[in-house]
């Protein structure tokens, strides 16, 4: 859908629904989720689409740019990879007539709420779906393009906007009116600046100061956040306040990771395959 900005500056195999809902597996999921971070916040968790929307929009007026048509796509995406490191879902295992990412489908791993109203949504719609589908056709369904009426009823709605609301919940966000000639929008604007310059700090320096040249060493939901902000065409944001030569460094390290192949990275030992599965979705698009 979208390709790296560059600028020139100054120069288990089926369902698993029978899961018990007090899952110790599922919990710890749930509780680590920001683990390997030493500079998180410790009071507001927000989850990877959260990040993402915030990345995209403009502090001050509230809404992400009317150009923009990656976005939607992208937070989609981000869902089903919030679900996964919850351990809620996974992509089948490899077989001899199934190896690449996009031919493996998504299959429920548990049906343990969340407590997330979105990915509680998602994880309905993949439970009750007849027959298991694959990472890109998630996407298009869960964003509603699809030309089969009977799977329109898979789209999540209002994304955004529900997005934006759990922000102004958590303080990060306000909500005003703003007229624009011939109709109102309501627009979110950034209300808590330092918790979004501490997301954009922490994404910078995951390709600046603690670069480790090595997508399987790094934290798994900043891994998860440079796809999805790739994907979203919200990754010039990121880097945008910083230096010439910063900026040119920090761009062309995740050039060059977000180039990596994702069916030889999702091969190798330990890897978040639905993060690796997402990126070449996109890549596909």
């Amino acid at each position: 859908m979208t390709t790296l900005t560059h600028r020139a500056r100054r120069a288990e195999a089926g369902r698993n629904s029978d899961k018990k809902p007090n899952s110790e597996e599922d919990a710890a999921a749930d509780r680590d989720l920001n683990d390997g971070d030493p500079d998180d916040s410790k009071d507001i968790r927000l989850t990877l689409m959260e990040e993402v929307l915030l990345l995209g929009l403009k502090d001050k007026e509230g809404y992400t740019s009317f150009w923009n048509d990656c976005i939607s796509s992208g937070l989609r995406g981000g869902i089903l990879i919030e679900l996964a490191l919850r351990g809620r879902i996974r992509l089948e295992p490899l077989s001899m007539r199934k190896k690449r990412l996009l031919e493996r489908k998504v299959l429920l791993k548990s049906d343990v709420p969340t407590g997330d109203v979105l990915l509680d949504e998602t994880l309905r719609h993949i439970k009750a779906t007849e027959s298991a589908e694959t990472v890109q056709t998630w996407i298009e369904l869960l964003t509603g393009e699809t030309w089969n009426p009977f799977k329109l009823q898979y789209q999540l709605r209002n994304v955004r906007e529900r997005i934006a609301k759990a922000l102004v919940e958590k303080g990060i966000l306000t909500t005003e009116k703003q007229n624009f000639l011939l109709f109102d929008m309501t627009t979110h604007p950034v209300s808590n600046a330092t918790e979004k310059q501490r997301l954009v700090k922490k994404l910078q320096e995951s390709m600046l100061e603690r670069w480790v040249n090595d997508p399987h060493r790094m934290d798994r939901r900043i891994l998860a956040l440079l796809v999805l902000a790739h994907s979203s065409d919200v990754l010039e944001n990121v880097f945008t306040s910083l230096a010439d030569d910063k900026y040119d460094v920090a761009m062309n390290r995740t050039k060059d990771l977000l180039n990596m192949d994702p069916e030889v990275e999702a091969a190798k030992a330990g890897a978040a395959e639905m993060i690796w599965a997402v990126l070449a979705a996109f890549n596909k698009s």
